[in-house]
């Protein structure tokens, strides 16, 4: 892996050409000087994978990129969020990072290579980032870990593990795909990830001490300690008595805090006059009421809903719930509803990728993929209905690999699983998962093992950014929507009770010690192992009686002979079958057989019967082999002439070579005409077509110039 600067992209802050092997990525990075009024950092990441770096052409009718594939988004979500942590707290200046693919050689991956490319861009530009990071991808094949595998070694390795890492061994970021592998190992390929990443630190950080730029001084939203201490004494006693009733919901809670604010405020702007800022005010509130919430957490171990920190939420589970759907679930965990619901097709609705997504993850299609859909009012709020955004492709394509490795790749049907989020308090990705799991076993799929998926919470103490040396810090399981927001860590975790199949790790301060990882890794394990049991108590393993509503599929072998009759002239005949049953049949080249798909038992009868009228009104007479027919011509063509032996045959092509000892490139040139007769010798069916073998040729005596030659030999 190489890094260079200087030469491409120079009027950016910062600019970084990564390569490895034939594949190639600049990273540029660019940051306003003027703080925004939002109370955030606006970090905007943006991976593109052009076509011409792949040496192909779009696909789409306009024939040039549009808008960003699924793929790309979440590798964009996937940079962010190993970049974000490391920005100042109270550095608020819009920054967009644009990683662009120059060119990939379908082997290295440029994904890694974008976020460390991202990380050199930052920490060679004047931008305030407390940078550099490392990145590295972790594959497991056997026993034996690999470090940034090539793609091929990706196929056949039972982990996909991206890490990333500051220095001092702090852990910043995890996303992982698995084939549920055991605890153990798992946490041997984040301690040998970190180890690598330290290497391209140390690389990075030495670029940065030759050819960075001096970080710029800016105007950071510093809140006055004055405005603090009063907000504070004004709020205190209030917010800690909220965070301490235990009888509220995420409703009640978050009204009560609001009204808290808006008196706050008001009293404050009532004191000050037009001196009044309600921006800062609003900042100071919202750190003054992190604070309490946290402090009461570390100090009591008691969260705001009254459970302790390893406790999980009350958890219920429904399946079969209309009996139209093939598979349906509702997860309910706390005051998290989601609604599963699975529908299968037929291998026909697999999904395919894209070229150059293909050429980058090996991905050609899917038979198994889930959609996850976040409506408004889950949150009760009011919003635009539309295509997914970013968060749900994220949040779906995390319970998509969650599952994945229990779903059996033989499954006769493709498999389609909707996740929607009826309640939202927290961790409904990974109440995805479960409702998924449980939906997946009433619509009869064998998983291998049932799933469950939790999210792992952190609070934490320490001086001065200084996370390395925490001096206190508490591990929250099964986390509520205000502990994500006001923590600093979410934590999610899937598997099934052997291993771990999936994790996503978004920390939110500049890196965790290993140490806290795996006890959060830990904690992970045991509560999923919990909730897998209460799951079980509802539904422990596939359906077996079959509902009426379930699609079959049948097998079909079809002699070559007949197959043109059952496709018919530009397949009409199959079209004929799915109009008016619904049934699919698709021909399955490598076993020579017909796949006959259709929606229930009687579309599958109604099309098996249709299927046989079609073949018995069609049957031929019985040919012998080396008999001579005669044989009526239906069609002239320039290839040759279409005769039929027997008025209830389909006709066959008798073609130019067959029609006479002389070489023939136009039928018409031996006076053929439609309608007219001419004996033909039959020669049985071709192995591969299935089509007659017919000849006129050798029922004809040679030309006088063949025996003439012959005479003189």
């Amino acid at each position: 892996m190489t890094f260079s600067t200087g030469q491409l992209a120079k009027f950016a802050d910062g600019s970084a050409l990564a390569q490895l092997g034939d594949t190639s990525v600049l990273v540029t990075a660019v940051s306003k000087v003027k703080p925004s009024v939002s109370s955030f950092l606006p970090l905007t990441v943006d991976y593109r994978q052009k076509s011409a770096a792949a040496g192909r052409i779009p696909t789409n009718f306009l024939r040039k990129e549009l808008g960003p594939t699924e793929h790309e988004i979440l590798v964009s979500r996937l940079i962010d969020r190993s970049l974000r942590p490391l920005f100042p707290s109270n550095y608020f200046c819009e920054t967009q990072i644009i990683c662009n693919l120059l060119a990939v050689d379908g082997v290295y991956d440029p994904e890694i290579l974008s976020i460390n490319a991202a990380s050199a861009a930052l920490s060679l530009s004047d931008i305030p980032w407390n940078g550099p990071v490392g990145a590295v991808r972790i594959g497991l094949i056997g026993d034996k870990l690999i470090i940034n595998p090539m793609r091929r070694e990706l196929d056949s390795s039972s982990l996909n593990l991206v890490i990333t890492a500051a220095a001092h061994n702090l852990v910043v970021m995890i996303e992982t795909a698995a084939n549920n592998i055991l605890q153990q190992d798992f946490l041997k390929a984040i301690k040998t990830g970190v180890k690598e990443c330290q290497r391209i630190i140390h690389v990075i950080s030495e670029m940065q001490r030759k050819c960075g730029k001096p970080k710029r001084v800016t105007e950071l939203n510093e809140v006055p300690k004055e405005l603090l201490y009063c907000i504070k004494s004004l709020s205190e006693m209030r917010l800690k008595e909220i965070f301490q009733d235990y009888s509220h919901d995420k409703l009640s809670r978050d009204d009560a805090v609001k009204q808290v604010r808006l008196n706050t405020l008001e009293h404050i702007k009532n004191e000050v006059g037009d001196k009044f800022n309600t921006d800062q005010a609003s900042q100071a509130f919202n750190i003054i009421s992190k604070d309490i919430f946290r402090n009461l957490i570390i100090e009591n171990e008691i969260r705001c809903d009254g459970r302790a920190l390893p406790d999980l939420r009350p958890i219920s589970c429904h399946v079969d719930l209309y009996k139209p759907l093939h598979g349906s679930s509702v997860f309910q965990r706390g005051q998290t509803q989601v609604l599963c619901t699975v529908s299968l097709d037929s291998p026909n609705s697999v999904l395919h990728s894209d070229p150059v997504s293909l050429l980058t993850s090996g991905i050609k299609e899917k038979n198994f993929f889930l959609h996850y859909e976040f409506p408004p009012y889950a949150v009760k709020e009011v919003g635009k209905i539309g295509p997914a955004v970013r968060r749900e492709i994220g949040h779906g394509a995390l319970a998509e690999r969650s599952l994945r490795p229990v779903v059996p790749d033989n499954f006769p049907f493709t498999i389609r699983l909707t996740s929607e989020v009826l309640e939202s308090n927290g961790s409904s990705s990974m109440a995805s998962v479960c409702g998924g799991s449980l939906a997946l076993f009433d619509a009869g799929v064998p998983l291998s093992n049932p799933v469950a998926g939790v999210a792992i919470g952190l609070i934490t103490s320490y001086d001065n950014d200084d996370t390395k040396h925490m001096s206190n810090y508490k591990i929250l399981t099964d986390i509520l929507g205000i502990e994500d927001y006001m923590g600093d860590m979410d934590f999610k975790i899937a598997g099934s009770k052997k291993g771990i199949t999936a994790l996503q790790a978004d920390i939110k301060i500049p890196g965790l010690p290993l140490k806290v990882i795996m006890e959060a890794v830990q904690a992970g394990c045991v509560a999923k192992a919990k909730i897998i049991d209460l799951m079980n108590r509802t539904i422990s393993k596939p359906r077996s009686e079959r509902k009426f509503s379930w699609p079959v599929t049948d097998i079909l072998e079809i002699p070559m002979n007949k197959r043109g009759i059952l496709i018919g002239p530009g397949g009409i005949n199959l079209h004929r079958i799915m109009v008016t049953t619904g049934a699919q049949i698709t021909f399955q080249e490598e076993k020579g057989t017909y796949n006959v798909f259709a929606p229930n038992q009687i579309a599958m009868n109604e099309a098996k019967e249709q299927i046989s009228k079609l073949l018995s009104s069609s049957s031929s007479p019985v040919l012998e082999f080396g008999a001579i027919y005669t044989a009526k011509i239906v069609e002239l063509r320039e290839s040759g002439v279409m005769v039929t032996l027997y008025d209830s045959m389909r006709p066959t092509l008798l073609h130019n070579s067959q029609l006479d000892q002389r070489k023939i490139n136009d039928p018409r040139a031996l006076g053929f005409e439609v309608g007219q007769e001419i004996q033909v010798k039959y020669f049985g069916l071709d192995p591969v077509s299935g089509q007659m073998r017919l000849s006129r040729k050798v029922l004809m005596s040679s030309p006088p110039s063949i025996i003439i030659n012959l005479q003189k030999s």
